[in-house]
Parts: C-alpha cells; sequence; structure tokens
C-alpha cells in the first residue's frame, strides 16, 4: 500500500469522527428564549432543550457582562419560569403565587 493511500485510509475516520463531536457538542446548546425586568432585577429565560427551561437574574444595576447572578432550577414551561420570577423577584401579587 502506498504511503498516500494510508494517509487517505486514516484521515477519513479521524475527520468522522471529528465531526460527530463537534455536532454532539453543538445539538447540546442552551437558547435564550426572552428577557425581561421587574422590581430591581432583570432576567433572561433559557430552555436546554424546549422541555426544561430556566432563568439566569442579575439585579437592575448589574452590567450586561456580570457574572454575578443567580440561575434558578428547572421549570416545566416558559409560563411557570415567569410566574417564579414575578413572585419571587418583582414582587408581584398574583393568584398564582404561594401565599
Amino acid at each position: 500500500m502506498k504511503l498516500t493511500q494510508i494517509i487517505k485510509a486514516s484521515v477519513i475516520p479521524i475527520l468522522t469522527v471529528f465531526s460527530l463531536l463537534l455536532t454532539s457538542n453543538a445539538a447540546l446548546a442552551d437558547y435564550l428564549i426572552g428577557e425581561g425586568s421587574g422590581g430591581n432585577y432583570r432576567y433572561e429565560l433559557w430552555s436546554d432543550d424546549n422541555n426544561n427551561y430556566y432563568l439566569k437574574i442579575w439585579t437592575r444595576e448589574a452590567s450586561e457582562n456580570s457574572d454575578r447572578y443567580t440561575i434558578t432550577t428547572g421549570f416545566a414551561s416558559s409560563r411557570d419560569a415567569l410566574i417564579h420570577f414575578d413572585c419571587n423577584y418583582a414582587g408581584k401579587s398574583l393568584p398564582e403565587c404561594p401565599r
């Protein structure tokens, strides 16, 4: 076997594995769904696979690039996440808020 054939035979499987690894990492990306604010806080609503939602919450004074934020636990819907923000951070008294 020639050296070029050996190189071709080994490069293709290596590139295939590399591309599969890159694709699987891209599939695990989180998606920014929305942003908003209320009270003294602002939030970003994120989804990891459209089944799990979470909030990143900053104080209103924090800069856009600040790493001083709180991440909430997962919610089953974006509605549940926003109700959590409104009740616990924005100071709203909604019927859904715990008493």
